[in-house]
This record gives structure tokens, C-alpha cells and sequence, in this order.
């Protein structure tokens, strides 16, 4: 019977007391914390221009990718 009573009574107990303070970092109330200084990124940092060229000349290309006729 008594383990039953010292346990009611740490719930009890807890139960009063308010949750533990977790700080991982620097309190951001603090006027005096450091901070890191922005920088400037723009949006369209490493987009890929996709718009429509001029095709190449089919003469060039088409003799690039040709089989080789070879000295036999």
C-alpha cells in the first residue's frame, strides 16, 4: 500500500510544476545575440533559358551522326 502512496503523490507533485526551459540556441529575445548577415540570392539563380533558336544547319548535323565508311 505505500508504493501506491508515493506514487499518487509524485503525480501529484509533478503535476504542480511547470515544463523544463529548452534552449538550443541563442534566446532570440536577447538584444545582444549575434546574427548571421543576409545575402543576397535572386530568384531566377540557376533557371535554364529555354527559348526558341534558330535551328542548326541539317547538312552538319546529319553528317555528325553518319556512319563512317571505313577503308574496305
Amino acid at each position: 500500500m505505500k508504493p501506491v502512496l508515493l506514487t499518487a503523490f509524485a503525480v501529484a507533485l509533478s503535476a504542480c510544476s511547470g515544463p523544463p526551459a529548452i534552449e538550443v540556441g541563442p534566446n532570440p529575445s536577447d538584444a545582444s545575440s549575434s546574427v548571421k548577415p543576409l545575402r543576397y540570392a535572386p530568384v531566377t539563380a540557376g533557371t535554364v533559358d529555354y527559348r526558341p533558336v534558330d535551328p542548326k544547319p541539317w547538312i552538319e548535323r546529319n553528317e555528325r551522326v553518319a556512319p563512317k565508311t571505313g577503308g574496305e
